[in-house]
């Protein structure tokens, strides 16, 4: 008598999990942008070694308390970030309880709250513009004005970026039938850049405030 064989349960080729394409090609676009304010952290520093009573003048005339504040808002716009891709994982793409609900928020309306925090931080950073102008800080008042409107209005021009992503994506989830794995990537790799912007901002924030 002769007995069944029965096939092995494992395959003889296993299947590789393969990388997110959208997810690789984030990461590589946002290491050149890390090399873009690389390049603009370089130029500052190199205008600082050459002004140095210049920059010991015109950086006292900096309110760091209310940029502190400005920076507290904007980093906290991460955390609400992140909330809403936790949404967007388990494919909830609106609130299931009361506005006041933050346990049954979806994804757009923590997506909202990051786009609110951002805009106040973009609005503050312009006013804060104003007030330097007014004190004769400029974009061609000397040397020190320019590296500081070149890398922080560059740093705006991304957090700007990052809004419109926002609405982007909080729109998508409004005309989408069926709020699926693509939708939820969009927001999982628009949350990568918005971190991204809010690290950058942080060693800008320590750079030009702090290492007076």
């Amino acid at each position: 008598m002769t007995t069944a064989t029965h096939a092995p349960s494992t395959p003889a080729h296993p299947t590789l999990n393969r990388p997110n394409l959208v997810s690789v090609g984030t990461v590589v676009w946002l290491s050149s942008e890390l090399m873009f304010f690389a390049g603009l952290f370089a130029m500052y520093f190199t205008l600082r070694a050459t002004s140095g009573e210049l920059w010991a003048t015109e950086s006292a005339k900096l309110d760091v308390p209310f940029a502190l504040i400005n920076t507290i808002i904007l980093v906290s716009s991460s955390f609400t970030c992140q909330f809403g891709v936790f949404a967007a994982e388990r494919l909830q793409p609106h609130r299931t309880g009361g506005v006041f609900n933050l346990g049954r928020w979806g994804m757009v309306e923590w997506f909202l709250l990051t786009f609110l925090l951002g805009a106040i931080f973009v609005a503050v950073q312009a006013y804060e513009y104003t007030h330097l102008v007014e004190v004769g800080v400029s974009l061609s008042s000397h040397a020190y004005g320019s590296a500081f409107y070149i890398t922080t209005g560059f740093h705006g021009l991304h957090v700007t970026g990052g809004l419109i992503a926002f609405l982007l994506i909080i729109g998508r989830a409004y005309i989408a039938k069926k709020f699926g794995h693509f939708e939820a990537t969009s927001a999982i790799v628009t949350s990568y850049y918005w971190h991204f912007v809010d690290v950058v901002w942080i060693a800008l924030f320590i750079i030009i405030y702090f290492l007076k």
